[in-house]
């Protein structure tokens, strides 16, 4: 425990009423004229404060706030809790030896050395001060708290003498202490910051009833007298009053030039300039002013008059405008010109304008309006009521006020209060006002509204009547709109609303059956609806009834109605092509092939019905169309070329193309199907596709004179080849496959064919190894041994296959143990029947007789030499006057009957022997073939008109080649033998043998010319 020094007069406990205060804290008093705090422990807390006299007594408030003290000095004083003197609470004639605070009260009792017992109550009164949303108040006698009433931040500033006037003003804080007083200022200008910190000190005692803070001034106010202090303690104004001053406030104005709002006890309201210094009357009541606020724009003034009595004036005129009763404050809303409340009797009163009075209950004095927030004080604490300013504003709306009625929701109201004042304001056609309100709500579908009447304006309308209706529309108020569009002049503007919303009802009611225009476009729109709202089958019906053929036709055909659209079809006159075409085209799609015919026939669209039998592949329709419109040839014939070859059906496309016209395609095809057979060995294909080639190559040579040469060219090349492949065909069968159908003599002839007619250049696929294989097997057969020892020779010199090597090995051998020669046989059937000289079996020098070096002709299916020999003309004879000159009368003949039967059936030509012998001697043709023994040129056979008229039409066969080819003639000189000779590849054939040919194949075995086909 502490041991002072002096004797200890006082000693007091503080009351604990904070749980979370741990440690006790005794108050102790001694005759060493100081007060001290200590802990129970003895630890003294802080330092002694001294005092002027010897404590008598020490006592605590219940709740420790406070410290009552008396002794020597005959009064008792009052003490904060941490020993800072306030003030006297009352002097006595003698010492005050004890003091006693009632519990939960601001009573105090002392007893005093000569008896006398004094009760005394304390009033601790209400000092602060308020500016806008700032709030600065006395708390615990010696402190200040500022309070920002809208972020409810607060700032406590320790003054630790007694705080006796606070005044604030915008970022200026004034403080009066007993002996000085403190200017503050904020540190930035942000609204929201709360940190002062002392601009200046003012060092001296002032006594006065009120403090104002300006911002290079304060203002004190002692009873009549104003004075106007710089914060350097001079006295700069000086304004003595005609009564006492009650009320006193500072309505703003330039820093160092603000305005002072003054009210008087006799009812005189002044407005002073701190920098003037001359009081401005504005008004002079009958009565004493209790309160005062002036509007925001300077221009109204309100009072509150010592009757509670609120009373408005207009400053200029002077004109009572309004009063209420039941007022003890008033004030001015800082952000609406016309808005103010006072409170009083409990109730917080709004007024606008020169409405009605709004009345809500509430607590407490009104002391500020800012805004929509009301500053209330109820006993000590200050509080930001949030005041909804909905009533004011409806009072605006009612009057048709909408400029007014939107600065008073810019306070604050609620989302529907400005749905509310955008939508009345809408209706009231200011359009400003409504679309700030409907921004404010974000409602972008009026906005845009707003926005496209705005742009009409622009551009010169202005019918009011007309923005009303897109109003009354736009709220869903369709009946009133529809009227009001039909006032307008705008029918067609009400027919789209409803059709719009479905309404068609009250569409066609609208309409009426007078317009039968506007009933088709009802009918168009109700079908869009229907189509939309996924009923198509009414939809279509619908645009059928209002003319809308083609819309009607999407949907059907859309949805595979093929009966309605074949109805449609056979209604529609032939005139509309566009309807009639887009039901062709869904027929199309519908797979329908039948009606797009028809629907094609009607339009006479020939070009398009050919296109549809082509799409459908329907080539039977189309090739009739072709038939009597040949103009379509190319349209028809290349599309189906082109399906042959896609079906693989190669021969029949290569045909179609020739018949389009498309010479160039079909080489292709026939090109590359004859690659495809020569790779795959199919060398009876091969041959075929190489003759055809080759009869290609001569149309293009007789249509095109430009290429003539180097087509012929081509032609000869491609026979050549396709007699190649056809002989090599045989024989690859031979080599490959176990039997073979062809007689040793034809495969012995074949062969000698071939290899006299190889070229160095050797056709892909013609394996000359296989053709002296089969020669040699053949040879030996048939008793051509020479000619057997020759091929194996041959045979040792290329590259045999290992499936050959032991039969060449073997017929290599047993080939030495035969004779030397071949079979006169053989060799007399190599004879030439120009010069009859016995020809070797094989010549190197080609298919051709060594002596006179006529060629020779071959069977086309035994090949062997027949009995024929070319002749030509001679110049000046054409081929139609050598065939009339030859199917003159038959020459003349010995008496005996004729012996030679002609048989020519304009397909066939074929000559028959019947008996005896030709008599040479009398042939005028035998001594033309006569030629000069040596020599190394051939020399043709030439007759003349004579020969040909005494030649006989049964032995003359004629290769009718078409232009730009010449007939060939051949003149049979063994009548014995029967030759025919296809009209179409010009082979020459053993009749027997093409009878035969014909019956197992029913073609022509070189071409494949159908027996039946016409020439």
């Amino acid at each position: 425990m502490p041991s002072p020094s002096h004797p200890v007069t006082g000693a007091k406990l503080k009351p604990r009423l904070d749980r979370d205060e741990h440690n006790d804290i005794l108050a102790v008093a001694d005759w060493g004229q100081k007060l001290s705090f200590y802990q129970l422990s003895g630890k003294q807390i802080g330092k002694d404060r001294t005092l002027t006299y010897d404590p008598c007594c020490v006592s605590y408030f219940s709740k420790g706030e406070y410290i009552v003290m008396g002794g020597s000095d005959k009064q008792a004083s009052l003490y904060t809790k941490d020993g800072v003197r306030l003030g006297t609470i009352g002097e006595q004639n003698a010492w005050v030896w004890t003091c006693r605070v009632k519990p939960d009260s601001n009573f105090v009792v002392l007893g005093c050395q000569d008896g006398t017992i004094a009760c005394y109550q304390l009033i601790f009164s209400t000092v602060h001060g308020l500016y806008k949303d700032r709030y600065a108040y006395r708390d615990s006698m010696t402190d200040v708290i500022v309070q920002h009433l809208i972020t409810e931040q607060k700032v406590r500033i320790k003054c630790r003498e007694l705080v006796k006037k606070i005044a604030i003003y915008r970022n200026r804080l004034a403080i009066q202490l007993p002996e000085k007083i403190l200017i503050y200022e904020l540190y930035s200008d942000d609204s929201s910051d709360m940190h002062y910190r002392i601009k200046e000190k003012i060092c001296r005692k002032f006594e006065c009833n009120l403090l104002v803070v300006c911002s290079q001034h304060i203002i004190l106010c002692q009873e009549k007298r104003l004075q106007c202090l710089s914060f350097t303690s001079v006295r700069e104004k000086e304004w003595v009053m005609e009564s006492l001053i009650r009320y006193i406030k500072v309505i703003g104005g330039p820093p160092g030039r603000e305005g002072l709002l003054v009210g008087l006890k006799n009812g005189a309201i002044l407005k002073i300039f701190v920098d003037n210094p001359f009081p401005i009357t504005l008004l002079k009541l009958s009565t004493s002013v209790r309160c005062l606020d002036m509007s925001a724009s300077r221009n109204k003034l309100a009072v509150v008059d010592e009757h509670n009595t609120l009373l408005v004036y207009d400053i200029n005129s002077k004109e009572l405008l309004f009063q209420e009763p039941n007022a003890n404050s008033v004030a001015w809303n800082t952000q609406c010109e016309d808005m103010l409340c006072f409170s009083g009797n409990g109730y917080l009163n709004i007024k606008a304008s020169n409405f009605p009075v709004h009345q809500q209950k509430m607590q407490g004095f009104m002391v500020g309006y800012n805004g929509s927030k009301i500053f209330c004080l109820h006993v000590y604490s200050m509080s930001a009521v949030e005041v909804p300013q909905s009533a004011p504003m409806y009072q605006y709306l009612e009057r048709k006020m909408f400029k007014e009625a939107y600065q008073i929701a810019c306070l604050g109201v609620t989302d529907s209060d400005w749905r509310d004042l955008a939508t009345e304001a809408l209706e009231g056609l200011d359009f400003d006002t409504a679309k700030k309100a409907f921004i404010r709500i974000r409602d972008l579908r009026y906005l845009e509204l707003i926005n496209s009447i705005e742009e009409r304006k622009k551009r010169g309308e202005n019918d009011n009547e007309l923005f009303l209706a897109d109003v009354c529309a736009y709220q869903g108020k369709f009946h009133e709109a529809a009227k009001l569009y039909k006032r307008t002049g705008h029918e067609s503007r009400a027919l789209s609303m409803y059709t719009d919303l479905r309404m068609f009802e009250y569409a066609k009611e609208f309409v009426g059956a007078t317009d039968p225009k506007s009933s088709r476009i009802l009918m168009t729109k109700q079908a869009d609806w229907a189509r939309s709202s996924k009923a198509p089958r009414a939809a279509a019906e619908m645009y059928l009834s209002a003319g809308e053929h083609l819309k009607a036709i999407d949907i059907i055909g859309e949805h595979g109605w093929a009966d309605m659209l074949i109805d449609i079809a056979r209604k529609l006159d032939k005139a509309e092509r566009e309807p009639l075409g887009k039901c062709a085209l869904y027929f199309k799609k519908l797979k329908h092939h039948g009606y797009a015919s028809e629907t094609y026939s009607k339009m006479g669209d020939l070009q398009a019905l050919v296109q549809l039998h082509v799409e459908t592949r329907h080539w039977d329709e189309a090739f009739s169309l072709v038939e009597k419109h040949p103009q379509f040839k190319n349209d028809v014939f290349v599309p189906y070329a082109q399906w042959l070859a896609e079906n693989d059906r190669f021969e029949e496309a290569q045909k179609a193309f020739h018949k389009a016209g498309q010479q160039n395609k079909a080489v292709k095809v026939l090109e590359q199907l004859t690659h495809n057979a020569v790779v795959e060995n199919r060398f009876n294909n091969a041959g075929y596709y190489y003759w055809m080639l080759s009869m290609q190559c001569l149309d293009i040579a007789r249509e095109s004179d430009k290429q003539r040469e180097e087509m012929l060219k081509k032609f000869e090349h491609f026979q050549h080849l396709a007699e190649l492949y056809h002989v090599y065909h045989s024989i690859q069968r031979y080599t490959d496959e176990p039997f073979s159908s062809h007689m040793p003599e034809t495969l012995f002839n074949i062969c000698r064919f071939l290899l006299n007619n190889l070229t160095k250049n050797i056709p892909p696929g013609i394996s000359k190894v296989n053709t002296l294989y089969a020669l040699a097997k053949q040879s030996q057969k048939l008793g051509a041994y020479k000619l057997a020892r020759s091929a194996y020779e041959k045979l040792q010199e290329l590259h045999i296959p290992s499936r050959f090597q032991e039969s060449i090995e073997l017929g290599s051998l047993t080939i030495c143990t035969e004779p030397f020669h071949d079979s006169e046989d053989l060799i007399e059937g190599m004879m030439c029947y120009r010069c009859s000289t016995n020809n070797p079996l094989l010549n190197n020098k080609g298919s051709m007789c060594v002596n006179c070096k006529q060629p020779f002709i071959y069977s086309a299916s035994s090949y062997e030499v027949l009995p024929l020999v070319q002749f030509y003309l001679e110049d000046g004879i054409s081929d139609e006057e050598a065939v009339s000159l030859i199917d003159l009368e038959v020459p003349p003949v010995d008496k005996r009957d004729s012996r030679w039967q002609h048989m020519d059936n304009g397909e066939l030509q074929t000559l028959r022997m019947d008996d005896g012998v030709d008599d040479a001697e009398e042939d005028p043709f035998i001594a033309k073939m006569s030629f000069e023994q040596g020599g190394s040129n051939f020399v043709p056979v030439k007759v003349s008109r004579s020969v040909l008229r005494s030649m006989s039409r049964r032995d003359v066969l004629i290769k009718r080649w078409p232009r730009p080819l010449k007939w060939e003639y051949f003149r049979s000189l063994l009548p014995d033998v029967s030759i025919t000779m296809c009209p179409t590849c010009f082979k020459m054939f053993h009749s027997e043998d093409y009878e035969l040919l014909v019956l197992q194949h029913n073609c022509c075995p070189y071409c494949r010319r159908p027996i039946d086909e016409p020439n």
